[in-house]
């Protein structure tokens, strides 16, 4: 535990908690793969390494259901237009479902139709954990 101290925007005293991870050298494909000079961007091979599964996590991590209009946000702020209609094609050619992209805060986001619910939840519910299985509308 560190020492209590100012935080510089608020004055307030704030308790933090401070940890540090370890990363083993078997996960190096992984992060070269995904990152290029400390940026993260989106492989040329995503469409072969994206499963249902892998969906599944996506949605896990970055997903959100929107009651009132039953569709799928994926944020993908991070990445540029193009990288995020690659990551489209590949939603819609692979897997069937009807993508748009939005843009939330004028950076991409993908869409997910509520046309694309019942496939999307034949899917991936039987890879999804069952407490984030709300992401899917379920």
């Amino acid at each position: 535990m560190n020492s209590p101290a100012p935080d510089k925007r608020t004055g307030k005293i704030y308790e933090t908690i401070r940890f540090y991870t370890f990363s083993l050298p078997c996960f190096d494909n992984l992060l070269n793969l995904f990152y290029l000079e400390g940026k993260k961007l989106i492989p040329g091979n995503i469409g072969d390494l994206l499963t249902p599964l892998g969906l599944a996590y996506w949605i896990c991590d970055d997903g959100c259901f929107c009651q009132k209009s039953r569709a799928i946000f994926l944020s993908t702020n991070s990445f540029t237009l193009s990288e995020v209609n690659v990551l489209v094609d590949v939603l819609k050619n692979k897997f069937g479902l009807i993508c748009t992209i939005n843009s939330q805060n004028g950076k991409p986001r993908i869409r997910i139709s509520p046309k694309s619910l019942p496939v999307i939840q034949s899917l991936l519910e039987p890879v999804m954990p069952s407490m984030m299985r709300f992401k899917l509308g379920l």
